[in-house]
């Protein structure tokens, strides 16, 4: 009774939000956008934030911004003005963001690239040089020059390591920040048109004031939506463009490694001197070649420890640049449930959790236009003392319909070669997806993909799907994703959040901004029900819950907290342990409530926590975890991070079990391209203990020095187990 009381609620709460929310305050793209003049430059143009040439002083001015945060299209706080150039190599844009507090305003958390968008004092422009409506580079900075770039998909996928050959330079005054950015033609694709048609490029300019937190955009765009929304976007003319050079870009490195083991048989050690390198060959304005050659990954950011107390698989996200670019063109590449590619299975000796692979050699070709997108991506991996050779191939297609639709297939095939040493046969796996997006209203985005896989090894088929239907306005979310996976799915290149289960997931929010109570900025009340069963058997039930939340509320300097409780009914039918606590086999209903908060995160200290309590199968556990962050200016920041599990009578023994995970992290930044970061973790469930190091050096675009130190130490064993890594990498990068 207890399960259709809650669905009841939530039929209310759904009921509730469509009465409430008739006037959503969207508005369709205009049918004649607003244009932008980019001048051409009569003398040398110096990038140093200053912007004092005459050129720039001469320059149309664009400043009539349209305000989407925290309440859409009032006057705004924040001025902005924004000038555009050219000459026979770059596009320069010049952004004056006016503030009266002038240097003592500047919201800056650290020095990094590819800071955190939501925590900083920003300006961005979103280029769509092909006018296809559907994609955008987007070239961000801070008021100390930081650099930030990406590509992002129909406002719905973006590609955060997308990383290009350009600049900026800022200068902080007492009256605001400059920003002058210089993009080279070679760095953006774009259409030859000739001499005879003028080149017509879409954009957008966007800045965030993060004291107040006040977004603005030019041209309007809707709240609901971003400033990556390029069928909003205004026109930018006056181009005289050269014609798309061969844009070929090198960039080899050398590297130097020694490792150090202690264990049970002693200590060993080994050092080995590497060299390879990428090129990267824009064939034409579409069309993109990467080639990479005895690949090194060794400047990625290392994963960090979790302990996991569901019954679900821990997806640990791709951090290797290689990989990271054009991600998002595969299918399922913006999900974490069913993902029939996923490139972390490439380079490992086996799985998610082996030691690494060598990387003989591998290739990936693009081409998208507004019709179509192709893309084709092969590796080859090295045999190891644990694992055989194999070959990696991923094929892909995807048609462009209508304004904002497209539908597409992509074929994986693994191929694991013979070993006589290691007595393994050859083996293969295939995978086969059906993928689209149809965006029938601005509104509303439907997304879906079936996929079937082929293991070669133990001749199985299996099939995985995904639907989701969800719209978003400025005054709620709604949803409904369905999750399929079989149990003889497998595919050998992907990631599936678990086996023989289809989940429901419908919910959504009300946005509730209060007219007359300005220190709330947004509040979000709303619902989301999981009911999972499994494929084989819809009446077998597997778990469900109701994640309820009143309270989820972002104050005018964003701070935030949330007051929630979640229903959740469990079917354990299967062996199950979390942290080697097994759980009896039976069926049991429990409520979670949780409470998080955390101050704002721009100031130059700030705090967040969670503590998540209540019943936990047939015992209980209390999670309190705790985070802070000290950064007297951008150039120093220091992080700590504390996570305590309690459970208690937990498990067929009634067992009681505490865990601690501490993180102590730290930046040090010379300025944005010399920098210093460091972190300790420790693990008191397998007493696991781990140091990273690194610093690098940008010391041209593009082109960097790495130093990299590694510590693990694991104490759970008779013996203690510790591993040290020292990497030494130079790379450098060339543009043609």
């Amino acid at each position: 009774m207890k399960f259709f009381y809650y669905v009841f609620l939530t039929i209310v709460f759904f009921k509730t939000i469509t009465c409430f929310a008739q006037d959503d305050q969207n508005f369709p793209p205009p049918q004649n956008p607003p244009s932008v003049t980019a001048q051409k430059a009569t003398g040398q143009i110096k990038i140093d934030g200053k912007l004092i040439e005459g050129d720039w002083q001469n320059a149309k001015v664009v400043k009539e911004f349209f305000r989407m945060e925290p309440r859409q299209g009032r006057d705004y706080l924040y001025d902005t003005e924004v000038r555009l150039l050219y000459d026979e190599k770059n596009l320069y844009i010049g952004a004056f963001c006016k503030d009266s507090l002038g240097k003592s305003g500047v919201r800056v958390q650290d020095l990094r690239r590819d800071f955190d968008s939501n925590e900083n004092d920003i300006f961005f422009v979103q280029l769509d040089p092909q006018n296809l409506k559907q994609y955008c580079v987007s070239f961000q900075t801070t008021p100390y020059g930081n650099q930030r770039d990406l590509q992002n998909f129909n406002d719905n996928n973006t590609d955060n390591d997308w990383n290009a050959l350009w600049s900026v330079r800022t200068q902080r005054t007492d009256s605001g920040y400059y920003a002058e950015f210089a993009i080279p033609f070679k760095s953006i694709r774009y259409e030859d048109t000739g001499q005879d048609t003028q080149p017509s490029w879409g954009i957008t300019f966007s800045r965030l004031a993060r004291r107040d937190y006040e977004q603005t955009v030019f041209p309007a765009i809707p709240q609901s939506f971003s400033p990556y929304r390029m069928t909003y976007a205004a026109t930018l003319e006056g181009l005289e463009l050269p014609e798309p050079s061969a844009n070929i870009r090198v960039e080899p490195y050398t590297l130097f490694q020694y490792d150090r083991i202690e264990d049970g048989d002693g200590t060993s050690t080994k050092s080995d001197m590497k060299f390879g390198g990428d090129v990267k060959w824009a064939i034409n304005p579409q069309s993109v070649l990467d080639l990479t050659f005895n690949t090194d990954f060794a400047q990625a950011d290392v994963d960090r420890a979790v302990n996991n107390l569901e019954r679900f698989n821990i997806f640990f996200p791709e951090r290797r640049q290689f990989f990271l670019e054009n991600s998002g063109i595969w299918a399922g590449a913006n999900n974490r449930a069913v993902v029939p590619f996923f490139s972390r299975t490439i380079g490992l000796q086996g799985n998610f959790n082996a030691e690494p692979a060598r990387i003989n050699a591998g290739g990936r070709y693009t081409m998208r236009n507004e019709n179509r997108s192709i893309a084709g991506l092969y590796i080859n991996q090295a045999e190891t003392e644990n694992s055989a050779g194999a070959s990696f191939m991923v094929g892909r297609y995807l048609q462009n319909y209508g304004n904002e639709n497209n539908i597409g297939v992509m074929v994986t095939h693994r191929l694991d070669q013979q070993s006589q040493e290691l007595g393994v046969r050859q083996s293969d796996n295939t995978t086969i997806t059906l993928d689209g997006f149809v965006r029938p209203k601005d509104t509303w985005n439907v997304s879906y993909l079936v996929s079937g896989s082929r293991d070669n090894s133990n001749d199985t088929l299996g099939i995985a799907g995904r639907i989701a239907v969800q719209t978003r306005t400025n005054k709620y979310y709604l949803g409904y994703i369905t999750d399929i996976v079989s149990e003889d799915y497998n595919p050998d290149m992907g990631f599936v959040f678990q086996k023989n289960v289809v989940r429901h997931s419908p919910g959504g929010y009300y946005i509730w901004r209060p007219k007359k109570t300005p220190w709330i900025r947004r509040s979000d009340p709303g619902f989301f029900f999981n009911y999972n069963h499994d494929f084989n058997d819809p009446s077998q039930f597997q778990q469900a819950s109701i994640y309820i939340f009143p309270v989820y509320t972002w104050f005018k300097d964003n701070s935030f907290v949330e007051v929630s409780m979640t229903p959740t009914w469990q079917n354990i039918n299967f062996e199950f342990a979390p942290l080697g606590i097994p759980i009896p086999q039976d069926q049991y209903f429990y409520t979670r409530y949780l409470i998080r908060y955390n101050t704002d995160q721009s100031k130059k200290w700030s705090l967040s926590g969670t503590y998540d309590f209540g019943n936990f199968y047939n015992g209980q556990r209390q999670t309190f975890s705790a985070f802070g962050r000290l950064a007297p200016i951008p150039h120093i920041a220091i992080t700590a991070y504390y996570e305590r599990n309690d459970l208690t009578s937990l498990g067929e023994n009634r067992e009681d079990l505490t865990t601690h995970l501490t993180t102590i992290g730290s930046r040090f930044a010379l300025n944005p391209r010399v920098q210093l970061s460091a972190f300790y973790q420790y693990n008191t469930f397998d007493e696991q203990g781990r140091w990273n190091v690194r610093a690098s050096w940008e010391y041209r675009p593009l082109s960097f020095i790495y130093l990299v130190f590694n510590d693990t130490r694991i104490d759970q064993f008779e013996t203690p187990f510790e591993e040290q890594q020292f990497i030494g990498k130079l790379t450098f990068l060339k543009q043609f």
